[in-house]
């Protein structure tokens, strides 16, 4: 007789997970949004494109959509489709590079910060201090004009301005996971700082985490447009959903789709990220799972 084999747990919580994030309207919404800009961004990754993004088609100049060009055409006979395609992936990999390294490091630090206590942490607060108090998009501005123009440049200004919002994110969990019976239990047992950072307090702090990463994402994408539409992120003639928009400033009367496309998607990107972000901080929530199921030992 055969037995039945118990699925292992980290992927029966993620099929919980996946079952009250599709119970959450918003965040079932901004899953799709976000599925949707994957899969348009990974076909720009790999090249998937109806036409070559700077193939030009100058017999088809501004060209409404049409069946050859379902987006239409921008001024120098591009397919918008296909440029459109493209700008998504500079906009994911621009995104999740400063994410990545926002997340990381700023995660890092405010588990130090909040784990050592003290000094530490009274120093690498003020750090963050003095970052918080330059305007997030300002600051971005800043340090790409210092470093030039580029994607890689407008990734590591992402990064800065949102590293002190995740070190304030991991810091606050871990002032107070860090004083509960379990981890004070673990002190007492000699285990060693690392082992009780890394078995105890980082698995009760992942959710916020998560939830911000997605948050984050969608403020990411929305300032790579913002500093391609200014001339310092992505430069023409390369794709990028902000480029798209300077250059359809003048036309927009004469060729409204070249506007109103990229600015759709990039709506419809930052929407995504936002909504799974609300969902997932609705799913994640200790509150609303119940007595005693916020912390796990």
């Amino acid at each position: 007789m055969s037995k039945n084999i118990p699925a292992p747990a980290s992927s029966q919580r993620g099929g919980s997970l996946l079952r009250r994030l599709s119970g959450n309207r918003s965040g079932a919404f901004g899953l799709l949004l976000v599925l949707a800009f994957l899969l348009v961004a990974l076909a720009g990754l790999l090249g998937l494109t109806p036409r070559l993004p700077a193939e030009q088609f100058m017999s088809h100049r501004l060209a409404p959509p049409t069946a050859d060009f379902p987006l239409g055409t921008d001024l120098f006979g591009r397919d918008i489709a296909s440029r459109l395609i493209s700008g998504a992936a500079v906009s994911l990999r621009v995104a999740v590079t400063a994410v990545a390294l926002a997340g990381g490091l700023g995660a890092a630090l405010g588990i130090l910060a909040g784990f050592a206590g003290g000094r530490v942490d009274n120093l690498l607060m003020r750090l963050m201090d003095i970052l918080f108090a330059f305007p997030a998009l300002l600051l971005a501005l800043v340090i790409v004009t210092v470093l030039g123009p580029g994607p890689a440049n407008s990734a590591l200004a992402i990064a800065i301005v949102y590293l002190p919002i995740f070190a304030r994110v991991a810091r606050g969990p871990v002032l107070s996971v860090k004083e509960l019976d379990f981890v004070l239990a673990a002190r007492c047992l000699g285990l060693r700082p690392f082992s009780v950072l890394l078995s105890h307090i980082l698995p009760n702090i992942v959710a916020p985490l998560i939830v911000q990463v997605s948050l984050a994402l969608s403020w990411a994408l929305l300032t790579e447009a913002a500093l391609s539409y200014l001339g310092l992120g992505t430069r023409p003639p390369a794709a990028s959903w902000g480029v798209m928009l300077s250059e359809s400033r003048a036309l927009a009367e004469r060729a409204p789709w070249m506007m109103v496309f990229p600015g759709l998607a990039i709506m419809a990107g930052v929407l995504g990220f936002n909504l799974l972000g609300d969902g997932l901080r609705d799913v994640l929530d200790p509150r609303l799972r119940g007595p005693g199921k916020g912390v796990r030992a």
